[in-house]
């Protein structure tokens, strides 16, 4: 602990990352979709519950804060590759690989506020076995409510419902390869691309099974590059969170933006 105050300017409370991002022009009644990174906001007094806090204080008691709890471990083992595990693993992974329970199935990858958000009082988490996402305040519900298996990030997702709210999108100490906004104009390229993806899933009586679908393939090799784009034509506010760089964007205008520059891009 000693050493981590050494590092840091001044200890990062629940007042003062409000007022960070109240600086940074999160406002009363924000739909807020957050990415982010716990560590990069400095030493906080009360870690992610206090990063919570304040994210809640910030968009007010009419606002929504929504968070990425990503399950990508629930997929095939023939596709891992970070790291990737023996062959003779695979049925074994396959048959035993828990269903995913909205309730309670972790999102250990997306970082330790996003998780924190899932378990929060009140918190609506929307029913996709790889891509779900969480929410809590005013608009979770109808923003969770519907999440098909074979529409992880398109536009029977939340993340098209999210669009139609007018969200914004809050980097908080992350890059623009962690926006997961922009998988929606995959979706909306001409011919996008495809794949097969399984995972264990609930059954309507409550049993598990493991399901193969297909769906439009995410890719978000050139999403640093895209965002980069993106900030230089302008619309991106940038500023400080605690000790963290913050970034503060419109969702539809990304989603927008980012449509036509894969059209382009990634047609060549």
């Amino acid at each position: 602990m000693a050493a981590q105050t050494q590092t840091t300017r001044r200890p990062q409370t629940r007042a003062s990352l409000t007022r960070d991002l109240a600086g940074l022009g999160v406002a009363s009644g924000d739909t807020l979709v957050v990415h982010s990174s716990l560590k990069s906001l400095g030493w906080v007094c009360g870690a992610e519950q206090t990063a919570v806090h304040a994210l809640l204080d910030a968009v007010g008691r009419t606002g929504t804060v929504v968070v990425p709890t990503q399950t990508m471990d629930n997929t095939d083992p023939s596709g891992w590759r970070n790291p990737p595990v023996p062959e003779d693993w695979w049925p074994t992974i396959r048959a035993q690989t828990p269903a995913f329970d909205p309730r309670i199935t972790p999102s250990a990858r997306m970082g330790r506020i996003a998780e924190a958000v899932r378990t929060w009082p009140g918190a609506v988490r929307s029913p996709h076995p790889q891509t779900s996402f969480a929410a809590v305040g005013a608009r979770a519900g109808e923003l969770m409510d519907h999440h098909p298996l074979d529409c992880r990030l398109g536009e029977d997702s939340p993340l098209a419902r999210l669009e139609r709210a007018d969200a914004r999108i809050l980097l908080l100490g992350t890059g623009f390869d962690t926006c997961t906004a922009l998988h929606l104009a995959e979706y909306r390229v001409p011919r996008p691309t495809t794949e097969e993806s399984s995972c264990a899933v609930l059954t309507a009586d409550g049993d598990r099974t493991w399901t193969t679908f297909t769906d439009v393939a995410p890719d978000s090799h050139d999403f640093p590059r895209l965002g980069s784009d993106l900030e230089a034509r302008g619309g991106v506010v940038r500023g400080r969170v605690g000790e963290a760089a913050a970034r503060l964007f419109s969702l539809p205008d990304a989603v927008a933006f980012a449509t036509s520059w894969l059209t382009g891009h990634r047609a060549r």
